[in-house]
């Protein structure tokens, strides 16, 4: 398998969580892996300015637009244990480009984050925000077989 697999179910997966979540504003989600962020918001006529020239690169990327705006959500896929780097690799992105929510999640397992935030409990390192309103960064488990993450591994739970 590789991690490109991942990206179709994950779409489906996403679309079908924020077409729930917000039942009466437009939702778009697309496989962006390939392209720079900000080339991508503007194919959907939206400009952000710290996106711009700055290249990341979202392996998975969703749109909640109405009349007042708009919000982003973030998906990193792996195929492998995850480690402190893929964490930070979201941290980042999320610490730029501030979305509503992210996750980062594997079809492995939760490698060396695994004593960081079940032995730890260090959910801090999920932070991220404008700093008038703290959000937490989402890591689960995939499972190929559900197409969906395995909600008793979310962290934190949603």
């Amino acid at each position: 398998m590789k991690e490109f697999d991942l990206y179709p179910p994950m779409c489906q997966w996403l679309e079908t969580y924020l077409k729930d979540k917000y039942k009466n504003d437009e939702v778009i989600v697309v496989d962006a892996h390939s392209e720079r962020l900000d080339r991508v918001l503007r194919k959907y006529g939206i400009v952000h300015d710290v996106a711009t020239g700055i290249d990341i690169q979202i392996d998975v990327l969703g749109i909640v637009r109405n009349a007042k705006g708009f919000k982003l959500f973030f998906i990193e896929a792996k195929i492998t244990s995850l480690t402190l780097r893929d964490l930070g690799q979201l941290w980042a992105y999320c610490k730029l480009i501030d979305p509503e929510e992210a996750f980062l999640m594997t079809s492995a397992d939760f490698g060396t984050l695994n004593k960081i935030l079940n032995v730890y409990k260090r959910e801090d390192l999920l932070d991220f925000g404008d700093g008038k309103r703290i959000k937490k960064m989402k890591v689960a488990v995939w499972s190929i077989t559900k197409n969906s993450p395995e909600a008793s591994t979310m962290i934190p739970k949603i």
